[in-house]
């Protein structure tokens, strides 16, 4: 049963509807900013976590369902943000509440939204699309509260490019490069931060969530993020002691300026990819990616380490992927999901130089993997050694 918007959001008469590319429409209430975007329909399984999800750059260009079906209770605030602004371009829920909950929040989800101009429908059934998405696949579409007209709407997402072969780094990263020290956030203030004397980390910005940072100043590291165009001879100059590759946006076979980049930093400094910066590792060792059908968007994603056989619940959010059968004897795969057994991490075999699909730094999601930056500090540590 549909409830009615609830609190100042209070406009219940408002309606909205989603069109996606192959014909299907779905009618429900409006919530947040007022008019009409487009973008990549993809469902998240996570619990919580939605303003995380909300200002993370990977997310630029999709319009993002969520699966758990009341969203909004505990409002927004300052702290949990994961970029400079917000990147989804729209959002979609089975029931948002508008009176925030929780002693941390500073305004109701709706008021976010409408601040930054992202367009919400609620009032849907979210299993009936998220199901359709499984079987059809991710695919284009539009979310209007202006025209409720839903053949020009289905018209609208048919015309829509899709995500392949485009970069949307450039939309996402940073202008300038800058410095980062600010640690985890803990429950009464901060905790332990950068050392002066902790490894000097260069990490590229292709869209990269600021826990990514955080956790990295939190393992002591001393961090300079850098944009994505960087060239490898300008972060070389910068005398790292190790190198990160971010999460990020779009297809990374998109972006070759990253790949060349990469290519010409193996060998020379330690190297850590997550996610987008995984994908590009791979592409610089030679290998290939493709789209997946839906993605791998949630918090509860089983991955298996191949060496150990020890199964970590892990967070994610990619809709592209490295084919196993593509990468060369340069790199070893070291993790696999257990859920459709696509690549979930590699380690080049000689050189000191490792990645992962999914995110160490969660936010939101479970903490199995953020053991991972102490990994990279002591491979850091062991090169600087010989």
């Amino acid at each position: 049963m549909n409830s009615s918007p609830r609190g100042s959001e209070g406009r219940a008469c408002r309606s909205a509807l989603l069109a996606l590319a192959d014909g299907t429409v779905f009618r429900g209430r409006a919530f947040g900013a007022d008019g009409e975007v487009g973008g990549e329909v993809v469902f998240n399984t996570a619990m919580t976590g939605y303003q995380e999800i909300l200002t993370d750059p990977s997310y630029h260009e999709q319009l993002v369902a969520m699966t758990y079906p009341e969203i909004g209770n505990v409002g927004v605030n300052r702290e949990d943000v994961e970029a400079r602004k917000p990147f989804v371009k729209g959002f979609i829920v089975k029931e948002y509440w508008e009176p925030p909950s929780n002693w941390r929040a500073e305004q109701s989800l709706g008021d976010y939204m409408r601040e930054h101009d992202i367009v919400g429908i609620a009032g849907i059934d979210t299993r009936a699309l998220v199901r359709h998405l499984r079987t059809h696949g991710a695919q284009e579409g539009v979310i209007s509260t202006v025209d409720l007209d839903s053949d020009r709407l289905v018209a609208r997402a048919k015309a829509r490019p899709g995500l392949l072969g485009r970069d949307l780094v450039r939309e996402v990263t940073c202008a300038a490069a800058y410095d980062w020290s600010e640690p985890l956030w803990q429950l009464g203030g901060a905790g332990p931060g950068a050392r002066r004397d902790g490894p000097f980390v260069v990490a590229y910005d292709y869209g990269i969530k600021l826990n990514i940072l955080r956790s990295l100043a939190s393992v002591g590291c001393r961090v300079r993020v850098v944009p994505a165009s960087t060239a490898a001879a300008e972060v070389l100059a910068l005398e790292p002691d190790g190198v990160l590759l971010s999460n990020g946006a779009g297809d990374p076979d998109a972006v070759p300026y990253a790949r060349d980049a990469v290519a010409a930093l193996i060998g020379k400094v330690p190297i850590f990819g997550i996610c987008f910066g995984h994908q590009i590792l791979a592409l610089a060792l030679g290998g290939r990616t493709y789209k997946l059908k839906f993605g791998h968007h949630g918090a509860n994603h089983p991955v298996i380490d191949t060496a150990t056989g020890k199964v970590e619940i892990t967070s994610q959010n990619h809709g592209f992927t490295v084919a196993v059968d593509s990468l060369t004897d340069r790199a070893a795969v070291t993790h696999l999901s257990l859920n459709d057994h696509t690549l979930e991490g590699l380690a080049h075999t000689k050189e000191p130089v490792f990645s992962v699909q999914y995110h160490p730094e969660a936010s939101p999601g479970p903490h199995d993997s953020d053991h991972l930056f102490r990994r990279f500090v002591e491979l850091i540590e062991q090169t600087k050694k010989g």
